[in-house]
């Protein structure tokens, strides 16, 4: 369709200007200031010359000179409503042109898709290395269809038809709904599971949609799964949201006019969350507009307009026509037309009113004063002044004032269009579709007569279930209606032709649609390379990509349609409220509420009391004697005070209880969406990978501020949970006091395949007993991944889920670790003795062999980050993957820790995760002549590190190395640098003690200028005097 077919053959696709249905008033002088705009730089322009200056002009005075001939002025009043004697009423306007065509084709959407496809191709005929990436198959690919309720609609049968299709061509389907309902039955008829979720708008739904391909996600009603689904690590995840609803695109001005920007907001957030936005007729993307982030798209077709007519049938009168205010006798004639609006609508309606004029002669007159004869003209799109221009029409052709009506209402016309006995389409517009209107009327069982329009004639066959009739000689019309016609009521064979035209509309367009979410999802999803791909549609039986499950719905038809109005602006309801509550939140009188309570007077006794004492503290510190120090002595004061401060934070209670336990369990994760998953005990610690994403008052690490090289998202997707384990590892004893350490996937537990409180507790106390020593626990199973399905051994998984090529890089960098002779290609053993390996990082070590796996894991991402970075980096392309991926090798590093511990001779013990009860896997007396005990030894690993950390420390190299970035660098001459600058200041600080002594012993001293002598008391006599005897 126009939906998913390529452009035109060298040109891009293009995207014509949206047609709007007629626009409120603002939006039209909007419109009409838009067209004063371009018509003034046109006339303005000074390329436009005299020839073209004459020829506007006379188009102009044409146009209004045929228009004028319509007016109500200008029509011939005649005796008796009789059309003109000379047959010519409208035939000078038989050459115009009818319109222009419409076309929505997603561009940049196309464009997008056909440049992954030419890097796919690229990607695969230049491997890297000359290995190109293989495909192994081992399950299926996995989708998850969402829907707001499970109540039976239109919408739940196209899905179940196209789930059914998507099984048969080799996907496996999941069902999730918000609430339950009679189709929850239809579901496991086909073999699909379904799932409740819970009922609400914040996210709290606690599935792991990373084990999903795809998500399908039905109407507008599914917003809370697309909030869900914006937040990491779900970003990624392919959603493709089918909208039918138009009640939204109905709101939007309301929204505006109200000032609800940041309502209008989320809403445009939501839609582009969507990888595509899905409609089912070409109108609704430009009704949606206001949302378009380049995921439109149209995917035409829809058994909506069987299913209402079937469940209106259900509810008909007999007497439909009399229940409406029309005689028995009476013969009802719709004119309907595209729901586009076009320059050549009106003379569209014009033509096809002179051709019904034949009619008035043939259908007889009741009471020899009202024609039997009814015409309705349903178009909401019309003009108050388009509408007084065909009234004129209607009278200039013949037709009297009562036969022929405007209908405008969207109620009034389905109403109309059920009781009547021909529905004409009166449109000559070529469109990407087939109408829906159409669609409606074939499905009540009317008959169709239509124009030979290209997207008409390609779904109906004229005399079979419709009629067609030339657009360029409308004439034929007229011959059409008289042979339809006969004694005021359808022929038996025209009852035939649209008895046939029911039936061939309850599966019309049904290929269409479901070929094209088969063709959508080819193009969206992206394959691991251990999914096995669909098969082509091509193979599966005719009847089941052709036809709508009908059949299936049998017994549930009766319970549908139940407030459906109601359940059409629920959610748009909800979220206006929150809006509303969200933004009433700061009020006036929610202020004086929250603050009624306070006993003001106390409030002002205790804040004079505390200014007062504080006053009295700082005349006393003023009068005591202030000790003055040097600038050095008030840093280190401060620097302690600081120390001091930070180190009396108010602990938690899990905090207080880990401090003394002998393991700790750390959970990397990345983004809200995982804190659903993540453990509240003491046992666990979160460790978010991003500061952004942390959870609020909660005793996480934050990785990023502990790793820089986290802060970097490249590096962040590419290490996974190595980021958690080489920050931790960075200066581990600020952190981790503990004498084991642990690490838990947050998707362990969306699995439930986490350590239950038993487990947890055996695990505890083989720890204390040192039962199995040096051991690694682990308690996920290689031979129960959901990807491994065949059980295969160690290397053989790894190459299926690395493209085939896990063997090659493993090798690789082993031979640039140990800088090995080019033509060596050995792999460590790792045998097929009937037990498992550990997979998704959940394991418990001891803190110190951690910190030499870390020691060993940085050099081998170091090596693996040198042979992979320049293609990942620059294409996004890796050989570890089938498609563009950011995880590169993180699937490969989440099996690195058996390689380790199975050559370093640690025990490994499977611990199961229900019951607690332990295992030891491989154990070591079968190991022997099989390990690399001398290339995974402490003592080779220490000296290897110690090289690099000398290297990055002295020489210092200008080329990027990532290895001193993922942790410390320390080595023994680092130990004699900073001995010798401790060394270095205390000597310095000897000699500053010196020179200040040597300054004070020199300082010139001011001599004595005469001596004091103290005067007698004033009270006393004379001492100068001389007494006399």
């Amino acid at each position: 369709m126009g939906s998913l077919e390529a452009a035109v053959v060298g040109a891009p696709p293009k995207r014509s200007p949206p047609l709007r249905s007629s626009p409120p008033p603002a939006a039209g002088r909007s419109s009409l200031h838009r067209a004063r705009s371009r018509l003034a730089r046109f006339l303005f322009s000074e390329k436009v010359g005299y020839v073209q200056w004459v020829l506007t002009v006379a188009a102009f005075l044409l146009v209004i000179a045929l228009f004028q001939a319509f007016l109500p002025g200008s029509a011939v009043e005649r005796p008796g409503g009789g059309r003109d004697a000379g047959g010519g009423g409208l035939a000078q306007i038989q050459g115009l042109d009818f319109g222009e065509g419409i076309r929505f084709v997603p561009t940049k959407l196309l464009a997008r898709w056909e440049r992954e496809s030419r890097e796919a191709n690229s990607s695969a005929s230049g491997a890297f290395g000359g290995r190109p990436p293989r495909r192994f198959g081992l399950r299926k690919p996995l989708l998850a269809l969402v829907f707001p309720d499970l109540l039976p609609d239109a919408m739940q049968l196209q899905m179940v038809s196209i789930a059914s299709v998507l099984k048969e061509i080799g996907y496996d389907v999941e069902v999730f709904s918000f609430e339950d309902g009679p189709v929850h039955s239809v579901w496991q008829t086909i073999g699909v599971s379904v799932s409740i979720l819970p009922i609400t708008t914040k996210r709290e739904i606690t599935i792991d949609w990373l084990d999903y391909n795809g998500i399908l996600v039905s109407s507008l009603d599914s917003r809370p799964l697309i909030s869900c689904l914006s937040q990491e690590p779900f970003k990624n995840v392919p959603v493709i949201w089918t909208i039918h609803e138009r009640s939204l695109a109905l709101h939007l001005n309301k929204y505006a006019a109200n000032g609800q920007v940041q309502l209008l907001s989320d809403w445009k957030q939501a839609f582009s969350r969507a990888t595509v936005v899905v409609f089912p007729m070409y109108i609704m993307p430009m009704m949606y507009s206001e949302f378009d982030v380049d995921n439109f798209l149209v995917i035409p077709g829809s058994p909506a307009e069987a299913w209402e007519s079937d469940s209106s049938a259900k509810q008909k009168h007999h007497n439909l026509k009399e229940n409406m205010g029309y005689g028995p006798e009476d013969f009802v004639i719709a004119i309907v037309s595209s729901q586009f609006s076009y320059s050549g609508m009106l003379i569209d309606h014009a033509l096809i009113l002179e051709a019904l004029t034949p009619l008035l002669q043939q259908l007889p007159y009741v009471n020899t004063s009202f024609s039997s004869l009814k015409i309705g003209i349903l178009s909401p799109n019309l003009t108050a002044a388009s509408r007084t221009a065909l009234e004129a029409i209607a009278q200039k052709v013949g037709f009297p004032n009562s036969i022929v009506e405007n209908i405008i209402v969207d109620q009034d016309m389905n109403n109309f269009m059920d009781k009547a006995d021909i529905v004409i389409y009166g449109s000559f517009l070529e469109e990407q579709f087939f109408p829906n209107i159409l669609m409606q009327a074939l499905s009540l069982g009317k008959l169709v007569v239509a124009p030979d329009l290209v997207m008409i004639s390609k779904y109906v066959v004229n005399g079979m279930n419709a009629y067609l009739f030339s657009k360029e000689k409308v004439d034929t019309l007229s011959k059409i209606l008289l042979e339809v016609v006969s004694n005021g009521k359808l022929s038996l064979s025209a009852q035939q032709v649209a008895s046939d035209g029911k039936r061939h509309a309850r599966n019309l367009m049904a290929t269409e649609t479901i070929q094209g979410y088969v063709s959508l999802l080819e193009k969206v999803v992206k394959f691991p390379s251990e999914i096995a791909p669909p098969k082509p549609i091509e193979e599966i039986p005719v009847k089941l990509r052709e036809e709508w499950q009908w059949d299936l719905f049998l017994n549930i038809r009766g319970m549908d349609n139940l407030n459906g109005s109601f359940k059409r602006y629920k959610m748009l309801d909800k979220v206006e409220e929150q809006f509303n509550q969200r933004n009433s939140g700061n009020t006036s009188a929610n202020f004086d509420e929250a603050f009624s309570s306070i006993a003001w007077e106390e409030e002002k006794i205790i804040e004079m009391m505390n200014a007062k004492r504080r006053i009295e503290e700082e005349e006393l510190k003023d009068r005591s004697d202030q000790p003055h120090g040097t600038w050095e002595e008030v840093y280190r004061s401060s620097k302690r005070a600081d120390r001091a401060r930070n180190e009396l934070h108010e602990r938690d209670e899990r905090e207080l209880e880990r401090t003394g336990q002998l393991l700790c369990v750390y959970e990397p994760y990345f983004g809200e969406g995982a804190w659903p998953f993540l453990h509240q005990t003491s046992l666990y610690r979160g460790v978010g990978l991003s500061s952004k994403g942390r959870r609020p008052g909660a005793d996480d690490i934050d990785a990023s501020s502990r790793l820089p090289l986290l802060s970097n998202s490249y590096y962040r997707d590419v290490l996974g949970e190595y980021g958690a384990f080489f920050a931790l590892a960075n200066r581990i004893d600020r952190v981790h006091k503990n004498a084991w350490i642990g690490f838990q996937s947050w998707r362990a537990s969306a699995r439930k395949n986490s350590l239950s409180k038993e487990a947890e507790a055996k695990l505890l106390e083989a720890i204390q007993k040192r039962r199995h020593g040096d051991a690694l626990y682990f308690w996920i199973r290689l031979d129960k991944d959901p990807r491994n399905p065949q059980h295969l051994d160690f290397w053989d998984f790894c190459d299926a889920i690395n493209a085939g090529n896990c063997r090659f890089a493993v090798a690789e960098v082993l031979r640039r670790m140990y800088n090995i002779q080019l033509d060596w290609n050995s792999l460590p053993l790792m045998p097929k003795d009937g037990d498992s390996w550990s997979v998704m990082h959940s394991w418990v070590l001891p803190t110190r062999s951690f910190l030499e796996f870390v020691m060993f894991s940085r050099m081998f991402v170091d090596e693996m980050d040198a042979l992979a970075y320049d293609d990942h980096h620059m294409s996004g392309r890796c050989f570890l993957s089938m498609s563009k991926d950011r995880q590169c090798y993180s699937r490969l590093l989440e099996l690195l820790a058996n390689v380790w511990a199975y050559h370093s001779a640690r025990r490994m013990v499977y611990v199961n995760p229900e019951s607690g009860a332990m295992q030891e896997q491989h154990r070591l007396e079968n190991r022997r002549g099989q390990m690399w005990i001398r290339w995974f030894s402490y003592a080779t690993l220490k000296g290897m590190d110690e090289d690099r950390a000398e290297e990055a420390d002295s020489d210092r190299p200008d080329r990027r190395w990532l290895w001193p970035q993922t942790g410390e660098v320390v080595w023994r001459g680092v130990y004699e640098r900073e001995r010798n600058m401790r060394q270095q200041q205390k000597e310095r600080r000897k000699q500053q003690s010196k020179d200040k002594i040597r300054r004070i012993k020199k300082r010139a001293r001011q001599k004595t200028l005469g001596k004091y002598i103290k005067p007698p008391p004033d009270g006393a006599d004379n001492v100068n005097t001389t007494r006399r005897r």
